[in-house]
């Protein structure tokens, strides 16, 4: 396989969500970093490859894939790792993705203001009870079952997972939802998963896991 490059950063949920899904496939990737803090991603050279002039891009096979979410998808259907085992269940996974991008945002727009926009309560007081709202409803369907679709851990487990990783930043307590902690461990139990800060680092680099 063309070997796969990751543009992102290291204070972006949106990169930890492919960066994770390799790690976790134990997928041979090199890494981009884009300094958001310095306004790399709105200049014209990544501009040039990202018209959103946002993280995370990704180029494979002499294509650019942009969006998260559907660089997750494009992961799944091109290396086989973490799908769906039935076609409904690809499809649930992807149903899972999109809800994620409408809901548990929510919970990035916390963090957001409240690590990089102190200044700025009212988006706070406003995405709070969404994002808590999202959190309850994900605890709540893991209350009977492991995964959020089927018997193992699919991209819908590493988006919904991926941008929920930084709430404790944005004042969220995973205590607080059992059933979301005790999926979290389980996700944290698989070979080659890291956290954000293990796993994403602030210079280019290489990866190849043994």
């Amino acid at each position: 396989m063309e070997r796969l490059t990751v543009y992102g950063s290291f204070t972006s949920s949106s990169s930890y969500k492919p960066m994770l899904y390799l790690a976790l496939a134990r997928l041979p990737f090199s890494f981009r970093t884009v300094n958001l803090k310095y306004g790399v991603q709105k200049e014209p050279p990544y501009l040039a490859m990202n018209r959103w002039g946002v993280v995370p891009s990704l180029r494979h096979r002499g294509l650019t894939i942009l969006q998260s979410n559907v660089i997750l998808d494009y992961l799944a259907r091109e290396t086989g790792h973490f799908e769906g085992a039935t076609e409904q269940e690809c499809w649930q996974a992807r149903e899972w993705l999109s809800w994620e991008a409408d809901h548990i945002t929510a919970v990035a727009k916390v963090r957001h203001s409240a690590r990089f926009r102190a200044s700025h309560p009212e988006v706070i007081a406003e995405f709070r009870p969404k994002a808590e709202a999202a959190l309850s409803f994900v605890d709540q369907t893991l209350k009977t079952r492991d995964w959020l679709v089927g018997e193992r851990c699919t991209i819908a487990d590493i988006g919904c997972w991926g941008r929920m990783v930084f709430m404790a930043e944005g004042g969220f307590d995973i205590a607080d939802w059992p059933y979301l902690e005790a999926w979290s461990q389980r996700l944290k139990a698989m070979p080659g998963f890291a956290l954000p800060y293990d796993l994403i680092p602030s210079k280019d680099r290489e990866f190849d896991p043994v």
